[in-house]
């Protein structure tokens, strides 16, 4: 896509305008491939469905995470792991578009440059809407009953939004310099493995102190205490704070650097 192309003024509308329409017309049409395909959406819900009721009913009484139930404490990390594997569909969605022709249609065309890229981005923060929604309904279903009040509950949407968003942001860059399908799926794991790396299914205390040092500092642990302390009506401390200066800084990084990079490969 010429940087001509992308950028020559078309009447009836400013650039802006434009621009966003663009956008909106490429969301259109990821999203209704998500309405075709449902099955990204069945599988985001059912692997950390799985290990909720797996370490719900089956192993939850082998942690001890003082007071409160085990379920209290192990959802909101589980819902985590629900927006992280948003990667692995934006991640070969992104590279399949960079591969399959789909982009070099734009050319020719006056279309915002990034307007693909922002269409993946967009329909995988909705995909892990849908399947967060999902996933709390079961929670309620198991036990799961937060103390939170409705700004708290704001709260912890807002905070998942902005994980979401910077999943989906870094999942574009990956699909970007992917080199197969293949290695698309392999990058994405890097993503979809960290609240497993977390303080998800157990105190951090409790953690062995050769592992503890990283699942203390890494940024999906920050997403997940925060979730705890407002969901559970508990100090939310510095790790609110920290979550946002993570997940907002991969963003602002992650943002300039995929268009950037998007804009080299077809210039």
């Amino acid at each position: 896509m010429s940087q001509g192309a992308a950028h020559a003024p078309r009447p009836g509308g400013s650039r802006l305008s434009w621009a966003i329409n663009d956008a909106r017309v490429l969301t259109g049409r990821y999203v209704n491939h998500i309405l075709r395909q449902p099955d990204e959406i069945v599988t985001s819900v059912m692997i950390p469905t799985v290990m909720l009721l797996l370490f719900r009913y089956m192993l939850g009484g082998a942690v001890d995470v003082g007071t409160g139930s085990y379920v209290n404490f192990l959802m909101p990390g589980v819902l985590t792991i629900g927006v992280t594997l948003i990667a692995v569909s934006t991640t070969t969605g992104v590279f399949l578009d960079m591969q399959e022709g789909f982009v070099d249609r734009f050319r020719s065309m006056s279309v915002l440059s990034v307007a693909v890229i922002i269409g993946h981005v967009v329909a995988a923060v909705l995909r892990a809407v849908i399947g967060l929604a999902v996933l709390i309904g079961i929670g309620f279903l198991v036990g799961f009953r937060p103390s939170a009040n409705a700004l708290q509950w704001l709260g912890a949407v807002l905070v998942l939004l902005l994980f979401a968003t910077a999943v989906a942001w870094i999942s574009a860059l990956l699909g970007q310099v992917a080199k197969s399908t293949a290695g698309a799926s392999g990058l994405a794991l890097i993503i979809t493995f960290l609240p497993y790396a977390s303080n998800l299914f157990a105190p951090t205390e409790t953690i062995s102190p050769g592992l503890r040092a990283f699942v203390a500092h890494q940024p999906v642990t920050h997403v997940i205490d925060t979730l705890r302390a407002l969901f559970l009506d508990q100090p939310v401390g510095n790790s609110l704070w920290l979550a946002l200066l993570w997940w907002g800084g991969i963003t602002l990084v992650a943002v300039p650097l995929s268009a950037r990079l998007f804009r080299r490969r077809f210039a």
